[in-house]
């Protein structure tokens, strides 16, 4: 326990921010009743907003118990590389000429199966491109999956209920699709240099497992979705517009591998986010509008949670260190519906002699909740932002994830527990 008055506060504000999360849908319905302050209300509404508003309520609070420079100091202590390099990946890996070029690709294999084109590409949209995460990392395997999927599975004339289960199976691949090397899921990054953990090894004791997990779920959520599906959408060429050059395609792609293989330092791809803005400018023809909006908003979610989590370490610590193996991976599988795993997986590679059963099952446990919730994955705010307006009042219902996420959650979950 803590006698710390600011830890309180800040638990506090992460209880009413995760609170928020859940009322985010309800926020925007009170800006049609009350349209005089709808703005308020739609503000508030956006669960992209959501922890970047409380963020500045405990800097707020932290300023008036602690003092200004010391409020100023906590913030600046904070690391944002994940929230920067999220903004920039999300802006490359949706720009036409990367999205077109997949979506391509995609096209040209759903064309070989024996179904209907728009039918394959929901399934590779759901099973290959959380896949490539383990390659592109998973923030632009999110991006690149919820453009491909937005007009073929996440139209306002499917159920509900068919897209929540559709957006929880993208959330729980995507969180476990990048467990096929080291470097691409952020809850492995936080541990793999701590425990030596190398791509090598994170295929045999997490990739395959999580592979087949994928395609179990995306056959699932692609069998209950079919029906739904309709074949005019599938077409996604660039009809009526010029081709693009292969000149301005490489660019592209390498530009976004580059920040890839810079990810963890942010000098270097905010340096070559600003290139690519220079190009994309001088070769606008080409260009579609860059989602700046949408990425932005990510980003300050993302940075939210990193002011608020970096409080709730008093708490959670001795919950993760005081756990057995299997009741470590409940809770680990728990604990990140309320968490960010990537934050969970760090906690835990600061105990002292945790055993190598134990850092498994925390590791399995993390990646296996990612969809439950928004926060569950660093990923995850983006694809709510590029995929909430196929939902009733372009409001994706926290509690609608949570419930479209527990199949597949359990599926992910005994494949890492049982294979």
């Amino acid at each position: 326990m803590t006698d710390n008055p600011i830890q309180w506060i800040a638990a506090a504000l992460f209880a009413l921010a995760l609170a928020h999360t859940f009322a985010a849908k309800q926020l925007e319905r009170l800006s049609h009743r009350f349209p005089r302050h709808a703005g308020f209300f739609h503000l508030l509404g956006e669960v992209e907003v959501v922890f970047g508003f409380w963020a500045i309520i405990l800097v707020i609070f932290m300023a008036f118990f602690m003092g200004g420079l010391a409020a100023l100091e906590y913030a600046e202590s904070r690391n944002y590389t994940e929230p920067l390099f999220v903004f920039v990946v999300m802006v490359i890996a949706a720009s036409r000429p990367v999205l077109w070029t997949v979506t391509a690709a995609t096209r040209k294999l759903a064309q070989l199966a024996p179904v209907r084109t728009c039918v394959a590409m929901v399934w590779l949209g759901l099973a290959a491109v959380p896949l490539l995460g383990s390659a592109v990392t998973e923030p632009a395997a999110m991006t690149i999956a919820a453009l491909m999927l937005a007009p073929l599975a996440f139209r306002t004339d499917i159920p509900a209920s068919s897209k929540y289960l559709a957006l929880g199976v993208l959330f729980v691949n995507i969180s476990i699709g990048g467990t096929l090397t080291a470097y691409a899921a952020p809850p492995v990054l936080m541990v793999a240099s701590a425990w030596n953990w190398d791509s090598a090894f994170m295929f045999q004791n997490f990739g395959w497992k999580a592979a087949l997990a994928v395609l179990v779920n995306a056959t699932l959520a692609t069998l209950v979705i079919r029906p739904h599906l309709k074949d005019a959408p599938a077409d996604m060429q660039d009809a009526g517009r010029e081709s693009i050059p292969l000149t301005v395609v490489a660019v592209h792609l390498l530009l976004l591998a580059a920040v890839v293989v810079f990810a963890h330092h942010p000098v270097v791809f905010l340096g070559l986010f600003l290139m690519f803005m220079g190009y994309t400018h001088a070769y606008a023809r080409h260009q579609s509008p860059l989602i700046l909006k949408e990425a932005l908003l990510v980003a300050f979610f993302l940075a939210g949670l990193v002011v608020l989590g970096g409080m709730q370490r008093w708490w959670l610590q001795p919950i993760v260190s005081g756990l057995e193996p299997i009741a470590l991976f409940l809770g680990a599988l728990g604990l990140t519906a309320i968490t960010d795993n990537a934050a969970l997986t760090y906690l835990g590679s600061l105990i002292q002699g945790i055993s190598d059963e134990s850092k498994y099952m925390l590791v399995a446990g993390a990646v296996a909740g990612g969809g439950l919730t928004v926060i569950a994955n660093a990923p995850n705010p983006a694809g709510v932002a590029l995929l909430k307006r196929g939902f009733t009042e372009e409001t994706v219902s926290a509690a609608g994830l949570l419930l479209g996420a527990l199949l597949p959650t359990s599926v992910a979950a005994l494949a890492l527990l049982f294979l």
